[in-house]
């Protein structure tokens, strides 16, 4: 439990540096150019390269930071090119994802099962769950009609992702990019 809450504060402290700030502010800059680049397979399934961006942020700085980097990341991204109404459920959503994803990556070792794991945690708790619950709020669709596509795109998107990411961080520290990007 200690760990855990070293993380948090570990984390927090990252929040408060400049120096993460500014990282954080890039990141997401490579990611709303990173949006513009987006593979269409079918009506469902979307393949991305944005969010390769934020899980830098999230394993270089930690759950908080890359809380408030997901959640301030999805407006950001609507401002931008809004994609249907604005609805806060989604970042609430986006900040969950970060914090998952932080307690997951900060301060270990990228591994692909970590990788997979941090992931699919994202896809159940966010992706079918906690977005499924804000489409049938948003649309007035019952939640389990909804529920068995988003599982499927889940299952579809989940190695997908994984890879991706996995793929572009042990790219990247293997070239020695993120070690000075780190506190």
């Amino acid at each position: 439990m200690k760990k855990f809450a070293a993380l948090f504060s570990d984390s927090y402290r990252e929040l408060r540096s400049t120096r993460a700030i500014t990282v954080a502010a890039m990141f997401g800059a490579v990611s709303v150019v990173l949006g513009y680049f987006t593979i269409t397979v079918g009506d469902y399934v979307k393949i991305g390269f944005s969010s390769i961006a934020g899980q830098i942020v999230y394993y270089l700085f930690g759950p908080v930071l890359g809380g408030v980097f997901g959640g301030a990341m999805d407006v950001v991204k609507y401002l931008i090119k809004p994609t249907g109404p604005y609805f806060p459920g989604f970042t609430i959503d986006a900040a969950v994802a970060g914090l998952i994803y932080g307690c997951v990556y900060y301060r270990r070792t990228l591994t692909l099962r970590r990788v997979l794991a941090a992931e699919f945690l994202v896809c159940l708790v966010c992706n079918v769950f906690l977005a499924t619950f804000w489409l049938s709020v948003l649309y007035g669709k019952g939640f389990f009609m909804l529920l068995p596509m988003r599982v499927l795109k889940n299952l579809i998107m989940w190695p997908i992702n994984s890879l991706l990411f996995y793929t572009a961080a042990r790219g990247l520290e293997g070239a020695g990019v993120l070690r000075p990007l780190s506190s």
